[in-house]
C-alpha cells in the first residue's frame, strides 16, 4: 500500500477476502432464527462467530484458485475493448504467484511456444524442479 501498487493491493485484498470467507463456519437454520430478546447474548464479543483455522495446504489451494480464476477470465477477454482489464488480471495473477512461488515467476514473452495469450503468466522452474 505504501508503494501505491494498486494491482498488488487489489489482488491481495481479494485473496484475503477469499481466505476470510473460507474460514467462516456454516450457520445452521436454528441459529439464523435467533433467540428472544431477553435471551440474547450481551457483552463484548458475545456475538462473535467461531472461525475455522485453515491449514497451509488449504491456504495455498485458495490462493492458487484465485490465480487460476484471474488467468481464466483474462484468457476469455479476447476483445480489444477488454485488453486493459485482461492485462490487469494477468498482473494480479503475477503478484499472487510471486507470493506463493517466490520471485522466480516471470511474464512469458509474447512469442513463447505454447503461449496461448500475449502476456500469459508462467512459472519458471527452480533448479530443484529440473
Amino acid at each position: 500500500m505504501r508503494a501505491r501498487d494498486k494491482v498488488a493491493v487489489s489482488a491481495l485484498r481479494a485473496t484475503l477476502s477469499a481466505l476470510d470467507n473460507a474460514e467462516a463456519v456454516p450457520v445452521g437454520a436454528a441459529e439464523l432464527r435467533g433467540v428472544a430478546l431477553e435471551a440474547a447474548p450481551v457483552g463484548a464479543g458475545a456475538t462473535e462467530a467461531l472461525r475455522r483455522e485453515l491449514g497451509e495446504r488449504e491456504v495455498l489451494a485458495i490462493v492458487r484458485a484465485e490465480i487460476d480464476e484471474r488467468l481464466d477470465v483474462a484468457a476469455q477477454l479476447t476483445d480489444s475493448a477488454h485488453a486493459d482489464r485482461a492485462a490487469r488480471l494477468r498482473a494480479e495473477a503475477e503478484v499472487l504467484l510471486r507470493m506463493v512461488d517466490g520471485p522466480d515467476v516471470v511474464q512469458a514473452p509474447h512469442s513463447a511456444p505454447g503461449n496461448s495469450s500475449p502476456g500469459a503468466v508462467r512459472r519458471v522452474p527452480r533448479p530443484a524442479d529440473m
